[in-house]
């Protein structure tokens, strides 16, 4: 049975939410701004003016893995370390956040991959901020089903790793797993829909470029993607917890 929860305005405006918003805005932020595919691309332009190679995709993987592994260790205490607002959509579907907490917490992740992008834009000069679009030969169905499967895998990872109450040992490595499973993704993905799995990571670079022309693929993917693994492991897996008796073998 789902679990969403409307929640109130006012427990959503408390002292201690509005710390998790700044949380996630700053964690975002740094995120888009120091080692998304953007700054990367940027890096390959203006140092080779050629196309991103094998080696640029392994970089911009790599480089995601271990941002995202320390951008949700630093806000894993105060915020859970979305980043993310599929993330934050999958928590919200398994009943880990409320409609009107989860509706900020998007607010504060656009707003730090907006206003990210537009530092990056003033720092390099004015060089254009690339946006996430699908490889050529490519519909924009395919790149909707790319991202719908890469996503999930990534909130499945983050349920089975963090949010589980059954996860035991394996909650101290959950930055590790989800970096690597978002480094992964981009790997296989990212030749063909950019790999994005992050609404807010699309979103801000479409807001400083005025290209929205695909940026409904980097919703519309990602929000089903990580709606159905909230759905999936949230209320299916974890949902039992509580319904069936505890056995002794399997404690």
């Amino acid at each position: 049975m789902v679990k969403i929860a409307l929640g109130n305005i006012g427990d959503s405006l408390s002292a201690a939410s509005l710390k998790t918003y700044l949380a996630e805005f700053i964690a975002t932020f740094l995120l888009c701004l120091l080692v998304s595919d953007q700054s990367l691309l940027m890096v390959c332009k203006l140092t080779a003016d050629a196309a991103l190679g094998p080696a640029g995709l392994v970089a911009i993987a790599i480089a995601h893995a271990l941002a995202l592994f320390v951008g949700v260790s630093m806000a894993a205490n105060i915020s859970g370390g979305h980043l993310n607002p599929a993330i934050t959509f999958g928590l919200a579907i398994g009943g880990n956040i409320t409609i009107i907490t989860g509706l900020f917490y998007w607010i504060a992740q656009c707003l730090g991959s907006i206003i990210a992008c537009l530092l990056l834009e003033f720092v390099t000069g004015g060089l254009a901020v690339p946006t996430h679009g699908v490889a050529d030969g490519l519909t924009s169905l395919q790149g909707v089903v790319f991202e719908i499967i890469i996503t999930f895998a990534l909130v499945y990872t983050v349920y089975a790793t963090a949010v589980d109450p059954k996860k035991g040992s394996l909650g101290t490595i959950a930055p590790i797993a989800i970096g690597f499973i978002v480094g992964a993704n981009i790997l296989a993905a990212g030749p063909f829909s950019g790999g994005s799995m992050n609404p807010a990571r699309s979103f801000g670079p479409a807001v400083v470029s005025g290209d929205f022309s695909q940026n409904w693929i980097y919703w519309v993917g990602p929000l089903i993607g990580g709606g159905l693994a909230g759905l999936i492991y949230g209320d299916v897996f974890i949902g039992l917890y509580e319904t069936l008796p505890a056995a002794e073998d399997y404690a």
